[in-house]
């Protein structure tokens, strides 16, 4: 660790003061819900800030460099606190811009504060926002279910625009990001309450909610899962967008077969383009044209080979490789096809894609590979989109820079965390 580094945390920790249960216990962990929107596939996450509180709704974004919100509307609070130009808060969040606003003062328009860039990932727009912090209140977690309320009483975050939420889900009022940066919430509460810089992220395939721990505990789902005996794959940092997560795909594999392709465009080159990264804002796994077609050939070779009778019909945006659902082989448990295999570090280190993340129904005639083109030179060649990632148990361990993952389908769901029982 750098000097650098332990100056901002000896920074960081006279910043922040924390008001804990009655209990007057650290908490191990905790939790916020996920949700899935069924219009836009968004994930939503509510954060509860403000005082009086206020149930926030924001879009979850997994890269994200901080948490914004509409500062615009509606935004009352008597512990808002603008950062001032040049404070602690400014310098952790390295902001060099000092501002004005000509506007009635308020939450996201005072003189003499410091601003940060709030982006909408969706549109992509960035515009000049307010640094300020307020209080969030958070569920603690034994990793059993929800526990008692804590409160992080000068989190940071930065204000934004109403015209910043186009494109967002309905009702959603803001991000939350969850990248490497100093100020994101992964940094913030680890520091707030001294435990492990550590989050982990369960998104449920269903309209029951999944969760977000920050923390470490012997989290527990039901039926009782092991969620201890993770896969673990190193963390890869992109300079080019270096709060993202990437992730070190190797070789690809259509049930044990491997895929011909090209595979330097697997690693990320000195100007940053290429590599395999994790989304919660992409819908779908998007992939390079040359491999989406060396792929995609090699899966449907191989379901034709298991199964004569599968019939491709015509594309139904955006996939391109699509059946006729009634030639497809079903169980009790879903579809089957081939599995497709990303093979990491090694061969004994493989994120494997089972039909439940490959296969999406279209209507009651047509099945289609939950894989879209993403054209023949993207910035990265393999974007895991959120249906990919769902019913996966993914920790992100940013103190030893390594992803541990646990898929969870043949023994729970991401949606089976007690949220109804609150300690």
């Amino acid at each position: 660790m750098t000097s650098s580094f332990y100056h901002h945390l000896f920074i960081f920790s006279l910043l922040i003061s924390t008001t804990f249960a009655a209990t007057n216990t650290r908490p191990k962990a905790l939790v916020f819900p996920v949700s899935k929107d069924s219009t836009t596939l968004q994930y939503i996450v509510p954060i509860t800030q403000r005082t009086p509180p206020k149930r926030v709704p924001t879009t979850l974004h997994l890269g994200g460099p901080l948490v914004w919100v509409d500062c615009d509307r509606g935004y009352v609070s008597s512990t808002y606190c603008p950062a001032r130009c040049n404070s602690a808060p400014c310098t952790l969040a390295n902001s060099i811009s000092c501002g004005s606003c000509n506007a009635p003062p308020g939450p996201g328009c005072n003189n003499n504060t410091c601003g940060l860039s709030p982006q909408n990932p969706i549109t992509n727009i960035a515009t000049s926002g307010e640094l300020a912090s307020d209080v969030v209140r958070v569920n603690s977690t034994t990793g059993l279910n929800p526990g008692p309320i804590v409160k992080a009483t000068n989190f940071l975050f930065s204000c934004g625009p109403t015209f910043l939420l186009k494109g967002l889900a309905k009702g959603v009022q803001g991000v939350i990001g969850l990248g490497r940066t100093k100020i994101s919430p992964v940094f913030q509460l680890s520091s707030t309450f001294s435990f492990p810089k550590k989050f982990a992220v369960c998104l449920s395939s269903s309209s029951s909610n999944g969760v977000i721990f920050f923390g470490d505990a012997p989290f527990q789902f039901y039926p009782p899962t092991d969620l201890n005996s993770l896969k673990y794959t190193p963390l890869i940092t992109n300079p080019t967008t270096p709060t993202e997560y990437f992730i070190g795909v190797t070789s690809i594999k259509v049930d044990n077969t491997t895929v011909p392709i090209n595979k330097s465009l697997l690693f990320i080159n000195k100007k940053g383009n290429g590599g395999t990264k994790l989304s919660t804002i992409i819908p779908y796994t998007l992939i390079e044209t040359s491999i989406f077609k060396a792929l995609t050939t090699s899966f449907d070779k191989r379901l034709k080979q298991q199964f004569p009778e599968a019939k491709r019909v015509n594309g139904v945006a955006p996939f391109d490789v699509c059946y006729d659902s009634n030639t497809l082989t079903s169980t009790r448990v879903g579809v089957v096809v081939p599995d497709i295999q990303l093979v990491l570090q090694n061969n004994n280190v493989v994120w494997t894609i089972y039909a439940s993340n490959s296969i999406v129904t279209i209507d009651a005639n047509v099945r289609c590979l939950a894989l879209v083109d993403s054209g023949m030179n993207p910035k990265t060649s393999i974007v895991l989109g959120g249906y990919q990632l769902e019913d996966n148990f993914m920790q992100f361990d940013l103190a030893k820079s390594r992803l541990g993952f646990n898929y969870l389908v043949f023994r729970t769901r991401c949606s089976n965390f007690n949220f109804t029982s609150v300690a």
